[in-house]
Formats: C-alpha cells, sequence, structure tokens
C-alpha cells in the first residue's frame, strides 16, 4: 500500500473551485501591501478595520463561564425553548397575529444557512414542492442549498445594472410566470448583494403577485436592524405578509446583528394557517433536524436567549445594533460624496439609495482586476463592496482608486 503507484479510488475525484468570498480574504491576508483593504468580508469591521465583540455579548459570555450550574448536556433537537420563542417574537412582533393565535413556531439550526436548507429539505419532502425561485443576483449559496435539496431553480429579475437599481417591473413579470407552488426566496431587508429593497408599496404589489399565483414565499432574514438602524422597522415586510394570511417560512440570522459569526446561530420560522398543523409540522422539522445536524450548540443560541430575554440587555444590543449601522450608512455618504466631489463618471446615488452591508457599485469585472492588482483593494468580482470595509483613514485612498478605475478602465466587449 506504500507503493506511489497503487491507484486509489478517490484519484477521480477533482479539485473543487475557490469559492470566491473566502479566497479573497486569503489573498488579502497574504498581501504583504501596506495600504490593502478587504471589501469583500461579508462581516462588521469598526473604525479601525477590526472585528467588534458586541460588548453586551462579552458581558454575557462572562457572566455564563463563572456559572456553576452550566453543563454541556445535549440540547433537544428543535433548539432552546428560550432562544426560539424570544427569536420568534423579535421577528414577528409581540402582537403578531401569527403569535396572538397559536400559527408560529421555530426550529433552532445552524445558522442562516441551516435555516434555509432544513426549510427547502421540509418543503420539497412533506409538501412536494420542486420549483424555487431566486433573485439575479442573490447571496452565493441560495442556488447550491436548493438545488441540494431537490429543486429546479430559477431566478427573478431584480437588479438593472444600467440604470443600477430594482428591476421591478421584470420582478413582477417573471412571479407571474412561475407555476404554482414555487418557492419564492426573498431577502427581508439588506439585500444580499445589491444592497436594494422594494420599497412598501412595491411589496405590497408584490404580496398580490404571490397570493394571486399561489406562491410560496420564504424569506431570508440575516440582516435585521442592519438596514435603518430598527429592528422593527426591518421586520415590516415579514409581519406585512403575516398580518394579510399569508403562510411562510423565515430563516432568520444572528450572525450579523449579534456579531455571532462563528457561532452559527440561526432560527427556521414557520407561519401556518391552521393552529392544528403547527405540532405537525414541528414533528417533522425535527426528523428533518436529527437526520442533518442531531441537534444545535449551545453557545451562541445561549447568549442571543439571555440578551432579549432581558429587558436592560436588550435596550443596550439595540443601541450596539443602531452603532453598526449608523457606521454603515455614515460610510455610504462619505464615499457617495467623495466620487461626487472627484467627478466621477457615472450615477453614484445608488450607494446612498442602498441599505445595509452592501453596495452593488455597478463597476465591471476589468475595473475590479484593477483595483485588486494596482491598489490592492480586495472586492467581489461582480463589484459587491462590504461598506464597512471602509473607514474614514482609507475613504480616500478608495474613493481616488474607483474614479481611477473608473475613468482609465473600460469594459471589454469580448467578455
Amino acid at each position: 500500500m506504500g507503493d506511489e503507484s497503487v491507484s486509489s479510488l478517490f484519484s477521480r475525484v477533482e479539485i473543487a473551485p475557490p469559492i470566491e468570498v473566502f479566497a479573497l480574504t486569503a489573498s488579502f491576508k497574504e498581501d504583504p501591501h501596506p495600504h490593502k483593504v478587504n471589501l469583500g468580508v461579508g462581516a462588521y469591521r469598526t473604525e479601525e478595520g477590526k472585528p467588534w465583540v458586541l460588548p453586551v455579548v462579552k458581558s454575557v459570555e462572562q457572566t455564563t463561564a463563572s456559572d456553576p450550574l452550566l453543563n454541556h448536556e445535549y440540547l433537544p433537537i428543535t433548539g432552546l425553548v428560550d432562544f426560539c420563542k424570544a427569536a420568534t417574537t423579535l421577528c414577528l412582533g409581540e402582537d403578531s397575529p401569527a403569535l396572538v393565535h397559536n400559527r408560529a413556531d421555530s426550529v433552532q439550526c445552524l445558522g442562516g444557512t441551516g435555516t434555509l436548507r432544513l426549510g427547502a429539505d421540509f418543503l420539497n419532502k412533506h409538501l412536494g414542492f420542486n420549483v424555487a425561485y431566486i433573485s439575479s443576483p442573490t447571496w452565493g449559496n441560495h442556488k447550491a442549498i436548493f438545488k441540494t435539496s431537490g429543486f429546479e431553480v430559477r431566478e427573478y429579475r431584480y437588479w438593472d445594472n444600467n440604470k443600477r437599481c430594482l428591476e421591478f417591473e421584470n420582478f413582477l413579470a417573471d412571479l407571474k410566470c412561475a407555476p404554482e407552488n414555487a418557492v419564492i426566496v426573498l431577502h427581508a431587508c439588506a439585500h444580499n448583494p445589491t444592497g436594494i429593497d422594494p420599497t412598501h408599496d412595491q411589496w405590497d404589489k408584490i404580496a398580490d403577485v404571490i397570493e394571486e399565483r399561489k406562491l410560496f414565499p420564504f424569506f431570508d432574514f440575516a440582516y435585521q436592524g442592519f438596514a435603518s438602524g430598527d429592528l422593527n422597522a426591518d421586520a415590516w415586510v415579514i409581519r406585512h405578509f403575516v398580518d394579510r394570511g399569508f403562510e411562510t417560512f423565515i430563516g432568520q440570522s444572528f450572525s450579523k446583528n449579534f456579531g455571532l459569526y462563528n457561532e452559527r446561530v440561526g432560527n427556521l420560522i414557520f407561519v401556518v394557517s391552521d393552529p392544528n398543523n403547527l405540532v405537525k409540522v414541528k414533528s417533522q422539522a425535527a426528523l428533518l433536524v436529527r437526520r442533518l445536524w442531531s441537534n444545535p450548540p449551545c453557545n451562541g443560541g445561549r447568549i442571543v436567549a439571555s440578551v432579549l430575554n432581558n429587558p436592560a440587555l436588550y435596550d443596550e444590543w439595540k443601541d450596539h445594533v443602531k452603532t453598526m449601522a449608523d457606521r454603515i450608512l455614515l460610510m455610504r455618504q462619505m464615499l457617495f460624496q467623495k466620487l461626487k466631489a472627484l467627478g466621477t463618471p457615472g450615477k453614484w446615488n445608488h450607494i446612498v439609495e442602498q441599505r445595509g452591508m452592501f453596495s452593488y457599485t455597478g463597476l465591471n469585472a476589468r475595473q475590479v482586476e484593477f483595483l485588486i492588482k494596482e491598489y490592492h483593494i480586495y472586492l467581489m468580482k461582480s463589484g459587491r463592496i462590504t461598506m464597512c470595509g471602509l473607514t474614514t483613514q482609507n475613504m480616500d485612498y478608495v474613493a481616488n482608486a474607483i474614479h481611477e478605475a473608473v475613468t482609465t478602465v473600460q469594459d471589454d466587449p469580448k467578455l
């Protein structure tokens, strides 16, 4: 068996292509350039360009560590009850008709990714749904998750790259062509990657089409608080759909708004029209969890539950969320003003019209390559940037680099 010429069953396995965002971060870390900037990573950064452990999270961790009753027993398959109840209430609102009439419940999952996978598996296995629509563009993992769960994945038009805005009429047209029971994956706020969200009036029209066509809305809710700094405002569309009587799934994540990226804290919320069906849905979801990850990790869920169920800690956390959202909004304004002052060709209003962590800049692939090679500014090939990668210290450097890229590098007509 030590002979190198011996064949292996695994020799037929091909090397997988790199995952862009992680490969970008690795390249950034290896780059010795003193003025390098990482605008690719999908995580919050402080004005100093550092990760931020929220003070309220740190406080809870310290308290938990000194708890003599702490143990590491398995959690229930469906997760921490205190976490699930508090997280679901945060999403739907205390006066939600779904909660008042016992039409909503949830299961703790492995981050937002876990909520989507569990929800997709459930819809495919138990309801027989097999077509899913995702926005064009969308978060890079949506398509793979639903395909893995047995769905044919189609796209609805969303971003108009020429006008740098929501392609609303085509969005509606694509939904009107969707077959009955198609799952429509919707970003509840702070659309990733474009940062463009429908208005309330547009959401109402979207709901009309989903209702008329008998489609199933599945909300990806990863950025509550990050869009506006207001937790309730960012949950508006979900609550609106629930108030209108929709049955829906909501994939809720606490990676961003708690800064718990590596704790994988997610919550799959299911809202049904008949409370008699709730226990059946949760029981079948539990069986799926048993096969996927058996039961969830405790630490992150316990942190979130401790904060959401303590009024003083909850108020402190809301201040932290607003701090993060306000810094992102400030970076948007500063970049817009810098590009405007430089006279950078093109329309840049979209930077301040977009919301949340990301901005779809409109930079083309050659301009992105120029920024990486010439200025050591790392961003996605699509031109998406993470706004909190910007600081008051690197703002001039980045704005000048974008200006030069736009004025000297044109799109390749052959691409």
